[in-house]
């Protein structure tokens, strides 16, 4: 059974997040009904990570197992698996990996951008799809906070619990490593793109890393409060959790990228 990697692009809006429920109305059911369609059985897929209820990706990628018999190229999987899939969301790319290829645990890192509007009126065609702040941000004392988490820390103070987390949990089990942070100013300067670059984020970790960023920028916060959060992770978590619809799952990044 060859194993297939999927790129994948989706609107967040419509669905219900990423992960497979009894309801239905996922990203990976509505894949897995793809693929039954056109296999008349049943297929499971394993994704890169999750993504929440209104996030979009540009490039979640997901592995699957499909049946020899088929004897479709990658490239005429991904034309039939469009050609049942709604248009919020697209297979960009496929390609045919390893047996062993895991798309969950070959990650090296992963990028996700945030984005934010500061346009006084915002466009129809952007809600949904960004964090509206039409009062203003401080983009340089964005910056100066989101640069406070570069480097390898215990971000359980910026994480929501999932509620399946071990107790206690083992040595480094909340530490992610952040490689890089920016901001782009696109639009006039009225859309803000933020960009994070890891090794891996825990549930809602980047919406609470942009969340409790903003407040520094707002004067709510200093960045030796952030530092502080960071340095005592036995604290209080925070309570600042940007909304979802600003949040774009990038990139996944594996060894041979």
């Amino acid at each position: 059974m060859p194993r297939i990697l999927f790129v994948c692009a989706y609107d967040g809006m419509p669905w219900h997040g990423w992960q497979s429920q009894a309801g239905g109305n996922t990203i990976q059911d509505v894949l897995e009904a793809a693929f039954a369609a056109i296999l008349r059985r049943p297929l499971r897929i394993a994704a890169s990570g999750r993504t929440d209820a209104g996030v979009h990706a540009v490039a979640q990628c997901f592995h699957a197992d499909v049946p020899e018999i088929c004897r479709m190229s990658a490239d005429n999987w991904r034309a039939a698996l469009n050609a049942h899939l709604p248009g919020s969301i697209r297979i960009m790319s496929a390609e045919i990996v390893a047996p062993d290829f895991h798309a969950r645990f070959d990650a090296a890192g992963k990028v996700y951008e945030y984005l934010i509007s500061t346009a006084p009126v915002l466009s129809p065609f952007m809600l949904g799809r960004v964090w509206h702040r039409p009062m203003g941000v401080d983009a340089e004392a964005l910056q100066r906070a989101l640069s406070v988490y570069e480097g390898t820390h215990d971000f359980r103070r910026l994480a929501a619990r999932r509620g399946n987390e071990p107790e206690p949990p083992p040595e480094g089990f909340y530490h992610r490593t952040i490689y890089s942070t920016s901001i782009e100013k696109e639009q006039g300067g009225e859309l803000l793109r933020l960009r994070f670059h890891g090794n891996g984020f825990m549930y809602r970790m980047v919406r609470m890393l942009v969340g409790t960023a903003y407040q520094v920028s707002a004067c709510k916060m200093t960045c030796d409060e952030l530092a502080g959060m960071l340095a005592n992770p036995l604290g209080p978590k925070t309570r600042h959790c940007a909304p979802p619809e600003g949040l774009y799952l990038a990139k996944v990044i594996y060894s041979e990228n």
